[in-house]
């Protein structure tokens, strides 16, 4: 049985709903990290939604935010359970979009999955499996979970803007290069990369300005 998502939302400014972004958040934050970016995406995206879940699980290594999955390496747990973990994470997303897109009456090419972190990672890992391809993913700061079987478990191909700061002391900056490779290893034609320049982990201005251009230019926002 999947998990209901606690999930925030901002309407589009129109009043009018022609299009979703789903904002993921990172390990040990939650959705409202997020869902103040909705603030100046909307400015110029006026009739897209933006709603933020929180990810399922409390999470061990921050007690005041959530985790889409377990990392071993900062709470001591087994790749097992962070396997298992993401496979049941990926559950709840299915299940959240799904939904969404009946509450909401939007067809899977109106919805965009923005990620940070680790929401990068889940988003990377569940929309490609979907069998209906949606708008876009925008991955800032993430990786590609096992690499290794996504072209034989790809569904969909939508169109993937990966953006990562190359002072980055948490996720490698290294990370961008490896997700491209293996995006279009497994048969991607539309993969977008940005570097934000002297950034750490997290989302730049120039980084939020160019996920703005792919929303609107490949997504048809």
């Amino acid at each position: 049985m999947t998990r209901v998502l606690n999930t925030g939302r901002k309407a589009p400014q129109s009043g009018e709903t022609r299009s979703c972004v789903v904002f993921l958040h990172g390990y040990g934050a939650n959705g409202a990290d997020l869902l103040g970016l909705a603030d100046p995406l909307g400015e110029h995206l006026p009739d897209t939604l933006f709603v933020a879940p929180d990810a399922p699980e409390s999470c061990a290594g921050a007690p005041m935010g959530f985790q889409w999955f377990p990392i071993p390496w900062i709470d001591g747990s087994s790749e097992e359970e962070a396997q298992a973990g993401l496979m049941r994470a990926a559950d709840d997303l299915n299940a959240f979009l799904d939904a969404l897109m009946v509450d909401e009456d939007l067809l899977p090419e109106q919805v965009a999955l923005v990620g940070f972190s680790q929401g990068t990672m889940i988003s990377l890992h569940v929309a490609p499996r979907r069998d209906d391809e949606i708008a876009g993913i925008v991955g800032f700061s993430g990786r590609i979970l096992a690499p290794e079987l996504l072209a034989d478990e790809v569904v969909t191909r939508p169109p993937v803007l990966l953006v990562h700061g190359d002072m980055d002391d948490v996720v490698p900056p290294q990370s961008l290069p490896e997700a491209a490779e293996a995006l279009q290893g497994a048969g991607w034609k539309e993969v977008y990369a940005h570097v934000m320049k002297g950034t750490a982990h997290g989302i730049a201005p120039d980084g939020l300005s160019v996920a703005l251009a792919f929303l609107r230019d490949k997504c048809g926002f």
